[in-house]
């Protein structure tokens, strides 16, 4: 399948963009609260992903979470703890760019999390999620698909980019080598916690442009009718001639020319 030009994949995207902000306009309407976890491999598509939902939505409104390493502290509390404050309340969205399911990725496969760590929370992960639903969360969870020779090629792009080489790390090179190894942690993870209250769902992210857009054609369907009526707004003309900016304590600096 031909990939997507952008001027196609942008004229495929707004129309979803348009109802990405009606479901906004009506998680504050009606007060619901709406979690979204994005996993995969490194390279999958989870930043792009994340973009194309949060790009036209108030940022007061829609949080994105990407939490660094934990801290020594974060470490020694209970796991599930360092995500509970980014959980939204009334009205908010929260897209989590990797989550509480680290554990069971990265942590297991590169050792960061012992045996024991990793069946715990693949025992409790169900009931935590169990928790949040039975409150009135609405929570989806997505793995972004990729195959090894993409997942390289993107590496390279990485690589000769001098602006996105910040998203290369030690990490990453280590994980090219255990590929399978975290195909054996995701399907332990997708065994344990693909339940009926916290469904999972895989999309393709081997063309991210089309699995950006199934992606959120998915999450916009499997919500309630979002439709809430926009307030009308008036606008009223100026009283008078509009006034340019003026300056007295400081200018501006100088524009740069074309």
């Amino acid at each position: 399948m031909a990939g997507l030009k952008r001027k196609e994949y942008e004229a495929l995207l707004e129309p979803l963009q348009i109802e990405l902000a009606n479901m906004a306009r009506w998680l504050k309407h009606n007060g619901r609260r709406l979690v979204v976890l994005f996993e995969g491999r490194d390279t999958a598509g989870k930043g792009g992903a994340i973009s194309a939902i949060s790009e036209h939505l108030n940022p007061r409104q829609c949080q994105v979470v990407a939490l660094p390493k934990p801290t020594e502290r974060e470490s020694a509390q209970w796991y599930f703890q360092r995500y509970v404050p980014y959980l939204p309340s009334a009205g908010e969205i929260a897209l989590f760019d990797r989550s509480w399911y680290n554990r069971a990725g990265v942590e297991q496969v590169m050792g960061f999390a012992e045996d024991a760590q990793v069946k715990a929370f693949l025992r409790q992960t169900p009931t935590f999620e169990k928790l949040l639903v039975d409150d009135g969360v609405l929570l989806f969870k997505y793995w972004l698909c990729c195959d090894q020779d993409e997942q390289e090629q993107r590496f390279l792009e990485r690589l000769d980019d001098p602006l996105k080489r910040w998203k290369l790390s030690p990490i990453d090179f280590e994980a090219r080598k255990r590929y399978d190894a975290y195909t054996q942690a995701r399907e332990a993870m997708l065994k344990a916690t693909h339940t009926r209250h916290a469904p999972w769902t895989l999309v393709d992210f081997n063309d991210q442009k089309r699995g950006r857009l199934t992606l959120i054609r998915d999450l916009l369907d499997r919500l309630p009718d979002t439709h809430v009526g926009e307030e009308p707004i008036v606008f009223e003309p100026l009283a008078g001639k509009a006034k340019k900016e003026r300056y007295g304590v400081i200018k501006p600096i100088r524009t740069i020319k074309g």
